[in-house]
């Protein structure tokens, strides 16, 4: 009796003694909007908007956009660290322009942004990562500074990826070997009549501009169409993927 007494007071303190291995918390995101801050942007979709008389492209603004998504065009990655970006070159168009986008635009106080380069400090940064290409004119836009019709952005050119400047498209060379799926930092900083352009944290350029409309956008905008590239459908597209957009004012 003495040795099963003492053969079961082992057993219990062995079992007591294994501890479940703790699981990984995972982190759950249901729409963009668990992913990035959205509060100050507005988002322009290369898709009719169904609610609009005519061919317009769909814009969500807030508070819709906290809680919207799109696939393919605006949804979270699956593991829920970036935002994906799509755009056909059959995309539906913004007036003026001729190739369609998956963009957001910045916004101030539920009216669209429109500050002066020449009073104040005024920066976006993007962690981003361009994924795909058009077919034929792989050419692809991943952030915008806009003042009316001139802008300045970060622009791939197959596997070269430029800061532009107004209609310079290969201002400033800063990656002679993009591959699609490298995350990089780009970054505008705007002061005292100027643009500098950063890419992963060094100044590339700095373009002089004096302007008084300035507003950020941030996503895929793709530079083609189907005038130039084939096929004509949603399976030839650009894509970017956003870990983070921020934008401050000071």
């Amino acid at each position: 009796m003495f040795v099963r007494a003492l053969l079961a007071t082992t057993l219990l303190a062995a079992s007591a003694a294994v501890v479940p291995v703790a699981t990984a918390a995972t982190t759950a995101c249901s729409t963009p909007g668990d992913v990035l801050n959205l509060a100050n942007w507005k988002l322009q979709l290369p898709v009719d908007n169904p609610n609009q008389s005519g061919t317009q492209v769909l814009e969500v603004g807030q508070p819709s956009l906290d809680t919207y998504e799109l696939n393919p065009w605006f949804i979270d990655q699956p593991n829920c660290n970036g935002v994906r970006f799509r755009n056909a070159v059959n995309g539906v168009t913004t007036p003026n322009t001729t190739y369609a986008r998956s963009e957001l635009r910045e916004m101030r106080n539920g009216a669209g942004a429109s500050w002066p380069s020449t009073s104040g400090v005024h920066t976006m940064i993007i962690d981003q990562a361009i994924t795909h290409r058009p077919n034929t004119k792989p050419q692809v836009i991943a952030g915008q500074i806009h003042n009316g019709n001139d802008m300045s952005t970060f622009r791939l050119d197959g596997s070269s990826l430029y800061v532009t400047n107004e209609n310079d498209t290969h201002y400033k060379l800063v990656d002679s070997n993009y591959t699609l799926g490298k995350r990089f930092q780009a970054k505008f900083v705007v002061s005292n009549g100027s643009i500098k352009a950063y890419y992963n944290n060094v100044l590339q350029a700095t373009i002089p501009k004096s302007f008084s409309g300035g507003y950020f956008k941030a996503g895929v905008y793709t530079q083609a169409n189907c005038t130039n590239s084939s096929p004509c459908d949603t399976s030839n597209y650009g894509e970017t993927v956003i870990y983070n957009v921020t934008v401050t004012h000071s």
